[in-house]
């Protein structure tokens, strides 16, 4: 089998924090800690969680935006953090990504096609203006937006208009692999769909590669082929989305699945909703043993001490908690039935 395009190994990323006291020592946030998974070429990766629980950071860090604390992340087989700083600006054609908030992302004393012109210039491509012009209309073209377009500036659109531009300055330089940090949290319910739905058709199209970063199961679903799950810098399960939904093996992503709505009243009617107790720990100071032991309704003793890793359920189907399948015997599909 061939290398995976994206490999992530043991990935982690600390925050130093200020100490308690004026002479105390510094803490220690681990936004990120010790995280590994693949993307095979084609797939749309989706990764989500609570807010807070380090998506974003992990995102940033797979970019390099972020130095790593430690781990791994080859792209095609390249370890990113060994590159020398031409090869990591020669790399990034290849791995580029749309941001979370359309309003803060793009520079507002810039024309659109200024904007889209802008990825030309940084990596000395097209060098003629005509052909940069010219390759600006066919990326607004691409995104469902008019020629016209690049002469405007981002306050003049919409911020789902705002997204897809976001989404053809990604798409600028032909990347193989796209990071898309919540691209469509921002924006109304609406507005969602459409871009989604373009998303879904830019990938057929130009065969792209996603990582998706989400917190709404909803959307994971409806994009990801493969979906990981993750609560307080972890992943805490992994494997194909239709699998994972359909009989979830770690109790937070039991949790989290009960509560997706479902438009059928009869089906919502009789599901079962599961609360969890209590907030979610703060980073400075994990619980020991099993992170989600204290909010866990499945929780015993011996969770409070160990801390598990990812085990294989099923095949490509992996889940870091001992007690799955749940000790109740109830039926974890039936809490998601569709």
């Amino acid at each position: 089998m061939s290398a995976p395009l994206l490999d992530v190994r043991g990935l982690t990323k600390h925050f130093e924090a200020p100490s308690e006291t004026f002479f105390g020592p510094k803490r220690r946030v681990a936004a990120v800690d010790g995280i590994s998974f693949t993307v095979e070429k084609g797939d749309t990766f989706g990764l989500v969680g609570e807010s807070g629980c380090g998506k974003t950071t992990l995102g940033r860090t797979i970019l390099k935006l972020e130095a790593p604390t430690a781990g791994e992340v080859f792209f095609e087989g390249r370890d990113v953090f060994k590159l020398s700083a031409s090869e990591l600006r020669a790399a990034r054609r290849d791995i580029q990504v749309v941001f979370q908030d359309p309003f803060s992302s793009l520079d507002p004393r810039m024309t659109v096609a200024d904007i889209l012109e802008e990825p030309f210039l940084i990596h000395g491509i097209l060098p003629a203006r005509d052909a940069r012009r010219k390759r600006v209309a066919e990326l607004l073209d691409l995104v469902g937006l008019p020629k016209a377009a690049g002469e405007r500036y981002p306050h003049m659109f919409s911020g789902g208009q705002r997204q897809r531009v976001g989404i053809a300055r990604a798409l600028a330089l032909n990347p193989k692999l796209v990071v898309l940090d919540e691209p469509v949290s921002a924006l109304d319910v609406s507005i969602q769909a459409q871009v989604l739905n373009l998303l879904q058709d830019l990938q057929k199209e130009l065969k792209l590669t996603y990582l998706f970063i989400a917190h709404d199961f909803s959307v994971v679903r409806h994009l990801c082929n493969k979906t990981a799950v993750m609560y307080l810098g972890r992943l805490v399960e992994s494997g194909p989305t239709e699998t994972l939904f359909a009989d979830p093996q770690h109790p937070y992503t039991e949790a989290l699945l009960s509560a997706v709505p479902v438009p059928d009243p009869a089906i919502e009617k009789r599901r079962k909703r599961i609360l969890l107790s209590g907030d979610v720990p703060s980073p400075l100071d994990p619980p020991s043993g099993c992170r989600f032991h204290p909010r866990c309704r499945y929780a015993t003793a011996q969770c409070k001490v160990d801390d598990p890793a990812l085990l294989e359920m099923r095949p490509g189907h992996w889940a870091a908690c001992p007690v799955a399948p749940f000790k109740d015997g109830a039926s974890a599909a039936a809490l998601v039935e569709v």
